[in-house]
């Protein structure tokens, strides 16, 4: 059987973004099983196609693949906020927009209990699958090698105790409560890794900006790394905090706990649907600054928090989900 795995940040080159980590798993995933054969985008035509983004591309590459069609919800209209400039306007647009993406798939993979509640909102009729992303656990190790290069890229001395965060420069992603988190515990280092695959046309631009410019010199912003960097930017890290105001089933924040570090999210609804088994939360600023002083100072809170790291990935298994996505593909390509 024929997979054609489709992805417009593929062909944009639009890479460092959690759509396109997404589908280049996806990619690997399959890849790894010898039941199926993979097509990326304009390689063939495949007995099933299946895409992570919604664009042209999705509509037109569909048209040759009537009754199999398979799109992965990775974005639902509350993404939009804090995306976006003028998102409050554009909001009807895209629920109705989001609908003709969902409406257009014969099975919509739902990454999350959230997505699916939504995709079921809009009145959507299309078979929907419960599926979360898969992680590539072997990806993330961190080891001694990773870790040197990964702080030689940062900026890092061998003894700094380092707090990353990983997400786009915009507001959805609390890139200006990392500053402000960072500004209160001038003792550890503060590093951000991402960019803006929209450039300008991202909510916050320009306070963001600012807020980069006037950060304490603890605090610096490194820009958009490619995925094949990624595993040794995780492994100079010591622990990792989420300050996002809405996620689905976000990528990030699993990769840094498969890399082997703590991990701190903010406590928002999503997560509560999402995870099965423990997870570190703060509800505001002042609790994340708790937790990286508590982690800092104490090793036995810190290994208990690294306990909770190794539970959290194991929800995320590959082989379960790539054995969940075959059976999709062959319900299909059986009809």
């Amino acid at each position: 059987m024929k997979i054609n795995v489709c992805s417009e940040t593929g062909i944009l080159n639009m890479h460092g973004e959690g759509i396109d980590t997404s589908f280049l798993n996806c990619v690997e995933l399959l890849n790894e099983s010898k039941d199926v054969e993979v097509l990326i985008n304009n390689e063939g035509v495949g007995d099933v196609m299946h895409c992570h983004t919604y664009g042209p591309y999705f509509f037109w590459r569909g048209l040759k693949y009537k009754g199999k069609k398979v799109y992965t919800a990775h974005v639902i209209p509350d993404s939009a906020k804090g995306t976006f400039p003028g998102w409050r306007l554009l909001m009807p647009l895209f629920k109705w927009y989001l609908k003709q993406v969902y409406s257009y798939a014969d099975v919509c993979i739902a990454i999350s209990p959230k997505v699916e509640e939504v995709i079921k909102d809009l009145g959507v009729k299309t078979k929907i699958v419960r599926m979360n992303n898969p992680l590539l656990i072997d990806l993330w190790k961190r080891t001694p090698e990773l870790r040197k290069k990964g702080r030689e890229i940062l900026g890092l001395k061998e003894h700094d105790f380092c707090v990353l965060g990983v997400g786009q420069l915009e507001n959805r992603k609390g890139c200006e409560d990392f500053v402000k988190i960072g500004a209160q515990i001038p003792d550890a280092q503060f590093r951000w890794v991402g960019g803006r695959p929209w450039k300008r046309f991202t909510d916050g631009y320009q306070s963001i900006n600012k807020q980069i410019a006037d950060a304490p010199s603890n605090i610096k912003f490194a820009g958009m790394f490619e995925l094949s960097e990624m595993p040794s930017l995780y492994a100079a890290a010591d622990m990792f905090i989420f300050p996002s105001y809405q996620e689905n089933c976000p990528l990030a924040p699993i990769e840094a706990a498969a890399s082997g570090m703590p991990v701190i999210y903010r406590d928002i609804e999503e997560y509560k649907l999402l995870y099965r088994n423990n997870y570190l939360k703060a509800e505001n600023n002042e609790g994340f600054v708790n937790w990286i002083k508590k982690l800092m100072l104490n090793p036995e809170e810190y290994k208990t928090a690294l306990k909770v790291s190794e539970k959290l990935i194991s929800q995320f298994d590959k082989n379960e989900i790539r054995k969940q996505l075959i059976e999709v593909y062959n319900s299909l390509n059986n009809n």
